[in-house]
């Protein structure tokens, strides 16, 4: 599971140092890939796996899913941190999440994500006021059961 917020610089061959505690679930290889709101996802390969499974298993004929697959899949790459746990990430990624100096690095449970601070600064504050009241919508506090009466 990935938490917390680091603040890594990247480097002029477009490396970043992974944050220490999260280098041992990576250590193997990561994946890479576009996310919403324009930042990029890290995944272990095995939940980057689990998520193509389920995208590949979406149908075809539509095409938003065409194209949802093509982005996910055809702009994701695949790399290992080096000894010293720096990664490096493509210009055209760097590129797609407006990535360079200074960096973002979220930890999101099954992923990390790196956003321009700027970016990532209007993002948060504009879903901070919302957050307090997004549990009860996303995580009731009880599960729903069976109606009494």
């Amino acid at each position: 599971m990935f938490t917390s917020t680091y603040t890594p610089k990247i480097d002029e061959k477009g490396r970043f140092f992974l944050p220490a505690k999260y280098r041992e679930q990576l250590a193997k290889g990561l994946i890479i890939a576009p996310f919403h709101d324009e930042c990029l996802a890290i995944y272990p390969i095995a939940t980057f796996q689990a998520k193509a499974e389920r995208i590949a298993a979406m149908p075809d004929s539509v095409s938003k899913v065409r194209e949802f697959q093509r982005q996910m899949a055809g702009d994701a790459c695949d790399e290992v941190p080096d000894k010293q746990g720096r990664v490096h990430i493509p210009g055209y990624l760097r590129e797609y999440a407006h990535l360079s100096g200074q960096i973002v690095v979220r930890g999101v449970i099954d992923r990390i994500e790196l956003w321009d601070p700027k970016r990532w600064e209007a993002h948060s504050a504009a879903q901070r006021q919302a957050y307090s009241t997004m549990d009860a919508e996303i995580w009731p506090e009880r599960e729903p059961g069976p109606a009494r009466g």
